[in-house]
Formats: structure tokens, C-alpha cells, sequence
């Protein structure tokens, strides 16, 4: 486990869209995401990662009790102590990382959603949880800062899940709800052949309608006492946007590729946004 923990460093560099959001934060703030982030990778590849789901569940259990061990001054972990220090320098509440880690082990005892109200509890467990972390460190004036975190981690999750429909379906997951798949006439054995019908192309757009719901949703809240504050986080979700209208773009053409943003609109969102930041700061 401390090998997993250790690997997550770098995986949020090379793996997460979040990553380069990061650049626009203070250094310390910087920072620290990246000890929660190294934290939140080694929980998801704890259950991500081939192999039996009973070695799944103990690795997952044991980052929970080292978790717990690092939260009493008990750990010898470098890591885990220094997300401690993270948690206490920002106060950041307990409960977002515990629900995150029920969200890991959702993934391991569930693999079909029969509605999206289901869905949506899965979203805030594995999504949502992270915005409620990060806004921590990010800080923020008003409580209506949390609805525009649990909005946008629920977006983020559901255009996740829209890109790697395919890449879910060979690890025997459905995370589109049971009620939409008959609601367009859709089979799971359809999506396991990964066929790309007019059927799937309908049902596909449903699920990215609603994920824009969540984005608009997600700035309905965001209200001008914080969004200097949440300037990361709406680069981020500017990426992910752009996600999805790529997937959109390719008709949903997401079973033969994993459709992303290149790297060099990444880096332009994210200079736009530190720009605005800069010209905003000398009003």
C-alpha cells in the first residue's frame, strides 16, 4: 500500500485533467492538493486495478485503517502524515474523505444503477466528496460554495461516465441507470458487443444533456463573493466541458477511442483563467 500511495504522486500528474489546474493555486494550496489528490488516486486504484475483488476490498480496508491510524498520530507513513497536516492546516472536515472511501467500496459491491437517483448518490461519493475536500483549500465565503462543489463533482462524474462507457462495459460495470437503457431501447448486450446504434447515440445525448444541466446547475450557485476563490475549480470544469463537447462532436464515437482535451487547450484554459485572475486582482 505504501508503493500505491507512493505511485499516486505521480499518476495525478500524468493521469487526472485536474492536475493542471492546480497551477493556478498559491504554492501551499498547490501543495496540498496534491497530498489529497495522491490520497483520492490510491483509493480508486485500489479498486481499479485488475485482480480478485477480495484482494480489492483488503487493499481498500487497509488504506482505511492506515487512514484512521494517520488521523491518531499512529502512522509511519510520510504520505498519509502529510495529508494529516493538510487536513488540519485547512480544517477540512473528516466525513467528504469517509464518504469517498464508501464510494470505492460501492464500486466493488455494485455494478448496475436501476436509476439515476442511484447514480447521482454514486456521483456525490466519488465526485462530489473531492469538491467538498478541495473547496477547503481553496477556501470560500458563502455556504452556497458547497452546492456549487457537490454540482460540478456530480457533472465531472457524469461526463466521466459518458467517455468511458465503453472502457466499463469490459470490466462488467453499467453505470448508465437500468431505467434509461430501457427507456431508449438499448440493451446491456448491445453495449457489451459496443454497438454503436441510433438507439445508443440517443440514449448518449440524454446523459450529456443532463451532465450540462449539472455544469449550469454548478454556476447557478457559484455566486461573486467566490469565485476568486474557485478560480481551479472552474477551470477545471471549463476542461471537462470541452470534454464533453468533444464526445458530442464525435457523435459519441466512444468504444474505438478514449476521446480527450489535448494537452495544449488544457494549457490555454488554464492561462486564460490566470490572466482574467490577474486583471480581476487590480480592480
Amino acid at each position: 500500500m505504501a508503493d500505491t500511495l507512493n505511485n499516486a504522486i505521480s499518476l495525478t500528474a500524468e493521469k487526472s485533467n485536474f492536475y493542471y489546474s492546480f497551477y493556478l493555486l498559491p504554492k501551499d494550496k498547490r501543495e496540498a492538493m496534491k497530498a489529497v489528490y495522491a490520497f483520492f488516486r490510491a483509493a480508486d486504484d485500489a479498486v481499479d486495478e485488475p485482480g480478485d475483488p477480495f484482494l480489492k476490498r483488503s487493499r481498500l480496508l487497509q488504506l482505511m485503517r492506515q487512514f484512521d491510524a494517520a488521523l491518531r498520530g499512529e502512522s509511519s507513513s510520510p504520505i498519509l502524515n502529510r495529508l494529516v497536516h493538510v487536513i488540519e492546516r485547512f480544517h477540512i472536515p473528516l466525513q467528504p474523505f469517509r464518504d469517498l472511501l464508501a464510494g470505492m467500496e460501492m464500486d466493488l459491491a455494485k455494478t448496475r444503477y436501476e436509476t439515476f437517483e442511484e447514480l447521482q448518490e454514486y456521483c456525490y461519493h466519488v465526485a462530489s466528496t473531492v469538491g467538498l475536500v478541495s473547496i477547503a483549500i481553496f477556501g470560500y465565503k458563502t455556504e452556497r460554495a458547497k452546492d456549487y462543489a457537490i454540482n460540478l463533482g456530480t457533472a465531472l462524474q457524469l461526463t466521466n461516465i459518458i467517455r468511458d462507457v465503453g472502457h466499463d462495459a469490459k470490466r462488467g460495470r453499467v453505470y448508465l441507470p437500468q431505467e434509461d437503457l430501457r427507456r431508449f431501447g438499448y440493451t446491456e448486450e448491445a453495449l457489451f458487443r459496443r454497438e454503436r446504434t441510433p438507439e445508443f447515440i440517443e440514449l448518449m445525448r440524454f446523459q450529456a444533456e443532463r451532465a450540462r444541466k449539472f455544469f449550469s446547475l454548478a454556476r447557478d450557485r457559484l455566486v461573486n463573493e467566490d469565485k476568486p476563490y474557485m478560480i481551479a475549480a472552474r477551470a477545471m470544469g471549463t476542461v471537462y466541458e470541452q470534454l464533453l463537447e468533444a464526445i458530442e462532436q464525435s457523435n459519441f464515437d466512444v468504444f474505438e477511442r478514449r476521446i480527450t482535451v489535448p494537452t495544449l487547450r488544457k494549457a490555454a484554459i488554464v492561462f486564460r483563467f490566470w490572466i482574467n485572475s490577474k486583471f480581476a486582482s487590480r480592480k
